[in-house]
């Protein structure tokens, strides 16, 4: 059985539930739009975290590491919804969505991750902060390549769908008048 904290259980939670929650305010049409991109960038996060948690590159306090208590919920929890809302507030605009994400991950890596060491959560162990600002940012440019091919082959497939129904309500145009 995993020993997990109360101090890391109440973590956990937090990060699972208000980014989730977060998404009650983007609407259905930019969830369904942006969920297929950022549930791929997050299959490639976890990934990348497995690799991480290989390599020992940070370090959570709680003993006996587990992938699914530790990195996990950071996969799942922030990261994808926030996923969605940059792509949201900046697909399109690729400066834009660069800048953001520039802001995003360095506030991670050089102010959250220090809030999380001081709270004994997580430390970085084998990289530094520029390091782990690199490591979190450059899945952003995946991440706005995995919504621009999205894009390209889903409005063609609307496009034929679209003129299916319109060949289809001729016909019946056709048959009743």
């Amino acid at each position: 059985m995993l020993m997990i904290t109360k101090r890391h259980l109440f973590f956990n939670l937090i990060i699972l539930t208000i980014p989730w929650l977060s998404l009650l305010l983007m609407g259905k049409r930019s969830i369904k739009r942006y969920s297929i991109a950022s549930v791929l960038i997050v299959f490639f996060e976890s990934l990348n975290h497995l690799y991480g948690h290989k390599r020992k590159w940070w370090k959570f306090y709680d003993k006996k590491k587990s992938f699914i208590r530790d990195e996990l919920p950071f996969s799942i929890g922030p990261y994808m919804p926030l996923s969605m809302w940059l792509l949201k507030y900046s697909y399109g605009n690729f400066k834009k969505y660069v800048l953001l994400n520039i802001i995003s991950d360095g506030l991670f890596a050089f102010l959250f991750i220090n809030i999380l060491k001081k709270i004994k959560i997580i430390r970085l162990n084998r990289l530094n902060h520029l390091q782990f600002f690199i490591y979190l940012h450059y899945k952003s440019y995946l991440l706005y390549g995995l919504q621009y091919l999205y894009e390209k082959i889903k409005r063609p497939w609307l496009a034929l769908q679209f003129h299916q129904l319109t060949l289809k309500f001729h016909q019946f145009k056709s048959i009743f008048l």
